[in-house]
């Protein structure tokens, strides 16, 4: 299984990290931490990240007056890393909007409230002055606007009469631990999941002029509005085993050739293939 390469952002004691690191031990986890780092060369989560045996830097202490180089070096480092998805685990800075792009929709954060509600710090106090009844965590995506990102899973921590912030907080981190590495499991294994290439598939056919999603033999296409399908998408057809997006050739002599350009990604699918269609494995 191939693994993706996850760079681990932390300006603290690193409890999310370890929640991340400890999943990743797991053969199945579908994630490699290859590398911890943040705004404070001294944080303790550094150390337990080293303790374990992840790649660690420790960069220069964060100045504000040094933050386009500091993010320079940053985003220099964790490409290095080979890294392909960042995760904020108690990163406690205000990320600059030209970084985010950089990494727009590989940047996850976990944040100690229920988002919408509650962006920023203060999260249990504000929730116990508002007599809230439950509170939460949520994983989002990172975005140039605080806390505002896609919300990507989310834990509801109910709120027990008496609490204050600093017990509110400590059941909360419980269910941050739980929440953030299924979650980050989750979204860097969704390019293998049916439901995501199918949304994908449809994005990209409903954005061409005048078409329409309709159903052929059960399976999901697309075709010109009152005309002739263009596209379809098939999953386990007949239990193939096979994930795919078919298409229509101009006959079996490109789809013979086509298969043998490449027998790996292109095959000729059942009861669609003498009618002229190739199926692209997805």
């Amino acid at each position: 299984m191939t693994k993706a390469k996850i760079s681990i952002l932390l300006s603290g004691r690193g409890s999310n990290m370890a929640a991340l690191l400890y999943a990743a031990k797991h053969p199945d986890c579908p994630f490699e931490i290859v590398l911890v780092t943040g705004d404070k060369p001294d944080a303790p989560g550094l150390t337990l990240a080293e303790a374990e045996g992840v790649t660690v830097v420790r960069m220069p202490a964060y100045s504000p007056k040094d933050k386009s180089q500091f993010y320079a070096a940053l985003d220099a480092q964790i490409r290095k890393s080979g890294a392909d998805t960042i995760a904020l685990a108690g990163y406690m800075r205000i990320i600059p909007p030209d970084f985010v792009e950089k990494w727009q929709g590989r940047m996850l954060n976990i944040h100690p409230s229920l988002l919408p509600k509650y962006k920023g710090l203060d999260t249990h106090e504000r929730a116990l002055a508002d007599g809230e009844k439950v509170t939460g965590c949520s994983v989002h995506l990172v975005t140039a606007e605080l806390d505002d990102g896609a919300v990507l899973g989310q834990t509801e921590v109910v709120i027990i009469l008496g609490d204050s912030p600093e017990t509110l907080a400590a059941r909360v981190l419980i269910a941050e631990h739980q929440l953030y590495p299924r979650v980050l499991a989750d979204f860097v294994s969704r390019e293998a999941r049916p439901d995501w290439i199918l949304d994908q598939l449809r994005l990209h056919a409903l954005q061409l002029p005048a078409t329409e999603e309709r159903t052929s033999h059960g399976s999901p296409g697309f075709a010109i509005q009152g005309g002739k399908f263009f596209a379809m998408f098939t999953h386990q057809h007949h239990n193939d085993g096979i994930t795919a997006l078919l298409v229509k050739t101009s006959g079996e002599e490109e789809q013979a050739m086509l298969i043998e350009q490449d027998d790996d990604l292109y095959y000729r699918p059942q009861y669609y293939g003498p009618a002229g269609w190739i199926g692209i494995r997805l």
